[in-house]
């Protein structure tokens, strides 16, 4: 088993094509550098996505979110940085990074990024009793 950081996202094909469902995931270790001070910054990072025809594998998402560990970054580019990769390589019908950081300077900065397919058409909300 590799404990070296990697750049590249491995897919696995949607168990479920045609059906939408929301993947969840929970990232509390995210760690990266403030690019003015070299100081550490550390995030806990939400991934929430519909998949389309593939999904990210979580062993190649552990090793991808250890690149950054080492660079310096803001916080709203890295986070953008971050779902374009993610969507690049699965091309999800939706997907959102939330990425929220600790204080720093008293400070505390939460990123919200987002990407839709434009040829997916969203399910209408139910709202059961």
């Amino acid at each position: 088993m590799t404990t070296q950081p990697s750049s590249d996202l491995a897919t696995f094909e949607n168990p479920r094509p045609g059906r939408d469902f929301t993947i969840r995931i929970d990232i509390p270790e995210f760690t990266c550098l403030c690019p003015l001070t070299g100081q550490p910054d550390f995030a806990k990072l939400t991934l929430e996505y519909v998949p389309n025809k593939l999904c990210v594998e979580l062993k190649s998402l552990k090793l991808y979110m250890w690149v950054f560990r080492e660079r310096g970054a803001f916080h709203e580019a890295i986070t953008h940085e971050i779902l374009d990769h993610i969507v690049a390589a699965t091309a999800p019908n939706f997907m959102r990074l939330t990425a929220d950081f600790n204080v720093r300077g008293g400070i505390y900065t939460k990123v919200i990024a987002e990407h839709r397919n434009p040829e997916w058409k969203v399910p209408e909300l139910i709202n059961l009793p």
